[in-house]
């Protein structure tokens, strides 16, 4: 099977018999033209409202071809991003659903929506969604264990409650499964210090195949920084370069 790293958080896997999209927001270098004339069945997962994870742009598909599912986290539909009808499935955390080809578990999120565990021809996909430690250069303060304000999240929050909260969904996720052939997840630079602890995390805690970052618009490299990490728990890792690029799994 391949994946196409699409932009920000989106990817396409193909395997022989499917093809899967992930969080489709933009697509600089046009690998949804390709995909679409494609005659595989088609999944499209869109994890969380937030418009750099979701738009309604992947409704306008359907016009282009039939064999399209629609499986989307409930919180568009709750935030009124999309009409009920507009999807085949809709999943909050510990939904699933299944038919002939895959099968779909919703699991937990630190942000909006869900994170998605995916099972299809012997292998088994994580796309994390928003899930992260994102406030992990927080606490490494002198008190990380007091509320405060980000402007950038425009939310209040406090650190160590936050970091429980993302363990305590690898621990959720964990009851499903414990090893992944390709985990999707935020290296994302413009968090700050600690922005590699949430996959260091997630990697001391599952078997992993493929480790895949995400969530960045530019700077590819600085998410290389977490190869040194996978290296020391020998776990491939793609070095993204640009949109567009795929790699063979």
């Amino acid at each position: 099977m391949t994946l196409t790293y699409i932009f920000h958080s989106g990817f396409v896997l193909e395997t022989e018999q499917s093809i899967l999209v992930f969080d489709y927001w933009m697509d600089p270098s046009g690998v949804m033209d390709g995909m679409l004339r494609s005659e595989k069945p088609m999944y499209v997962f869109s994890s969380h409202f937030h418009e750099d994870h979701f738009t309604k742009e992947i409704f306008e598909w359907k016009k282009q071809r039939e064999g399209i599912t629609y499986i989307l986290s409930k919180d568009i539909y709750k935030h009124r991003r999309a009409n009920k009808e507009d999807a085949d499935v809709w999943l909050a955390k510990g939904g699933t659903w299944s038919d002939d080809s895959i099968s779909v578990w919703a699991l937990g999120s630190t942000d909006s929506g869900v994170s998605w565990i995916v099972e299809m021809e012997d292998k088994r996909i994580f796309h994390a969604g928003d899930l992260n430690n994102w406030y992990a250069k927080f606490l490494t303060d002198d008190n990380p264990d007091q509320e405060r304000y980000s402007f950038e999240m425009e939310e209040t929050f406090n650190p160590i409650a936050h970091e429980k909260q993302f363990l305590g969904e690898l621990k959720d996720i964990r009851k499903v499964a414990d090893s992944f052939d390709v985990v999707m997840f935020p290296i994302d630079g413009r968090v700050g210090n600690g922005y590699t602890l949430g996959g260091r995390q997630f990697i001391e805690r599952f078997k992993v195949g493929l480790f895949v970052p995400m969530h960045f618009t530019t700077g590819f490299e600085s998410s290389w920084r977490m190869k040194e990490f996978t290296d020391e728990k020998n776990i491939s890792f793609w070095e993204i370069n640009r949109e567009g690029e795929t790699i063979k799994i």
